[in-house]
């Protein structure tokens, strides 16, 4: 493995994961990324490690490997801060979901016995039982499902800790390096050509979020089908009355849009997201900020006098069931890694201990078998 020349097409927590598991194991590894490392749909993210609110009937197998992550996440978390001396934000308050009127409330009796028949770890409360847990909930919350499971960490945080430990196992990363094309010959990738030239490679890991299908190089059958989905969000910093310490998570039968509000050790919650199919546009809408403000008041009144401190974009890459695309292609040494949606910080782990083990054994790992992208030949 030491004399493998890596290529990963893509620096994000999914790239970076991915490059400091294989430095780790001695390989040579060269990050190329189109803009700043970890900056984009990583960064923009929550943060949120929550598999059971994120749970729908049609995506099983999806739970399955988030479930898995998320058992994975302590053994992330320690690995990653000891070798760092970083924190990265990591907490397991717990999430509420929350109905604020008796509409809302019939929706989350429904997703609530959908998870009891899933057989996972969830507890149904009252809304004064929602309030013991946290006291600043709005007087008119109905409900509440309590996901004691559902963790977060720090994204950003993250990110900056795998760039550092990536860096310190002597990976080498490329910012600003546009991949224009995967050059493959005979069945087989041979590298990658950038604004600088051709960078050969004996494994390319294709990790690039939802730019994934933009790349040249790849045959018309092998493009993944990834697009970007926008979601805007901003931050508040709360005040010492008004903190709360749950993933909080609104469910809403009509207008305004549901919500989810993530508290920062620091004190900055984060309020997400719309999800829209715009393409690649990444402009603030007044009306989706206002629907974002609207559904954290409706949850919280207290915060109706905060501080407003950031609002941004991003795009996260969406496949077209919703699941990440992971492992071997038909061109040999090319490997997928991309597609995870809205739940790329939560399947970090995963992706990063069994993509890089899938390189160095050569033999595809079970947990990640069902995601080949072979899924969609019949589409």
């Amino acid at each position: 493995m030491n004399n493998k020349r890596i290529i990963i097409i893509g620096g994000g927590v999914i790239g970076l994961g991915i490059g400091w598991q294989l430095a780790k194991a001695g390989a040579a590894v060269t990050i190329h990324e189109r803009g700043q490392a970890g900056r984009g749909a990583s960064w923009a993210a929550g943060g949120m490690l929550g598999p059971i609110a994120e749970a729908h009937i049609d995506e099983l197998d999806l739970l399955k490997l988030s479930n898995q992550s998320l058992e994975r996440y302590p053994e992330w978390v320690d690995e990653l801060e000891s070798e760092t001396e970083m924190t990265i934000g990591y907490r397991a308050e717990g999430t509420l979901i929350i109905g604020i009127n008796p509409d809302d409330s019939y929706q989350l009796k429904h997703a609530y016995n959908l998870y009891k028949d899933l057989g996972l770890n969830v507890e149904w409360l009252s809304g004064q039982e929602a309030r013991k847990i946290e006291g600043a909930l709005s007087p008119y919350v109905t409900a509440a499902i309590r996901c004691e499971t559902d963790h977060q960490v720090d994204n950003r945080l993250m990110v900056q800790a795998l760039e550092h430990a990536y860096l310190g196992r002597g990976g080498v990363l490329q910012q600003n390096s546009n991949v224009e094309k995967i050059v493959i010959e005979n069945g087989n990738v041979t590298g990658i050509q950038t604004q600088d030239g051709f960078q050969d490679a004996d494994v390319c890991i294709l990790a690039a979020g939802c730019w994934s299908g933009q790349i040249n190089g790849l045959p018309d059958s092998m493009i993944p089908p990834v697009r970007p989905v926008k979601g805007q969000m901003l931050a508040l910093q709360m005040r010492e009355d008004n903190m709360i310490s749950n993933v909080v998570r609104t469910v809403k039968a009509r207008y305004p849009m549901p919500v989810y509000l993530v508290p920062r050790k620091d004190g900055r919650l984060v309020i997400g997201a719309t999800t829209e199919e715009l393409g690649f546009d990444t402009d603030l809408i007044v009306g989706g900020i206002y629907e974002l403000l609207h559904g954290a008041f409706e949850a919280v009144p207290s915060f109706y006098d905060l501080p407003l401190i950031e609002t941004w974009t991003g795009l996260r890459p969406g496949s077209s069931d919703n699941a990440p695309i992971l492992g071997k292609t038909p061109v040999g040494n090319l490997i997928y890694a991309t597609g995870h949606y809205r739940n790329g910080i939560l399947l970090t782990p995963i992706t990063a201990y069994e993509i890089s083990k899938l390189i160095l054994t050569g033999e595809t790992p079970e947990t990640i078998a069902p995601f080949h992208l072979d899924r969609f030949s019949d589409e």
